[in-house]
This record gives structure tokens, C-alpha cells and sequence, in this order.
């Protein structure tokens, strides 16, 4: 038996991505800039970390009908609790939320949005 592996098909989609644990003031606004110009919004958060960001992201994606997604990295340490603050703030803007225990799956899912 002969397998391949098939390579999907680039997309051409405009990604943007922005890291909510690193983010700064200026980078929310620079990427709040670029909105325009994206097809998907994509927010990397650490469970338990500040995603308020998220709310203003949302809002301008939002107006905008651009969709947003958003990566939570969860450590094996983080508690259900902090898990669950990091959700309520991302959730009401995010059309897909994903929880990942490993940062390796990161890479993962940001090479499927290609």
C-alpha cells in the first residue's frame, strides 16, 4: 500500500493574529488598523491571562463582519476557575474558542488557517 500526504491548498486568506498575553495598547490599535484587510481575527490567550483586549477587538470585527476565533493555551497548573474568568472575557467574541493544553498545537492551527 503506497500513502501520501496531501498538502491542503493555500487559501490566500488574510489572518491576523495577535497575542493577548504580550499585546500592547498599541498593537491592539495597530491590528484594530488592519481590520479592514482581514478575513479572520485570531486571539492567542494563556488561560487565566488578560483578555480584555478581546472585548475591543471583538467590537471592531464585529461591525466589520470579520470573524474572530481565539486559542487559549492552558497550563496543567491553571485552575477551572482562571480557565473560566479567560472564557467569560473571550467567548462573547469569538465565533469558535478553542482550549489547548500543549503550545505545540498552536503552530498547528495557525498553519490550518493558511
Amino acid at each position: 500500500m503506497t500513502l501520501f500526504r496531501l498538502q491542503p491548498p493555500d487559501t490566500h486568506r488574510a489572518v491576523k493574529v495577535i497575542d493577548l498575553d504580550s499585546a500592547t495598547d498599541a498593537d491592539v490599535v495597530r491590528l484594530l488598523g488592519d481590520v479592514d484587510e482581514a478575513d479572520l481575527v485570531l486571539m492567542l490567550v494563556s488561560a487565566g491571562g488578560n483578555a480584555e483586549a478581546a472585548a475591543r477587538i471583538g467590537r471592531a470585527c464585529s461591525d466589520r463582519r470579520v470573524m474572530t476565533h481565539t486559542v487559549i493555551v492552558r497550563a496543567s497548573a491553571v485552575s477551572d476557575e482562571a480557565l473560566a474568568r479567560t472564557l467569560a472575557q473571550v467567548r462573547p467574541w469569538s465565533l469558535m474558542v478553542v482550549v489547548v493544553n500543549d503550545d505545540d498545537y498552536v503552530d498547528d492551527i495557525l498553519t490550518s488557517f493558511r
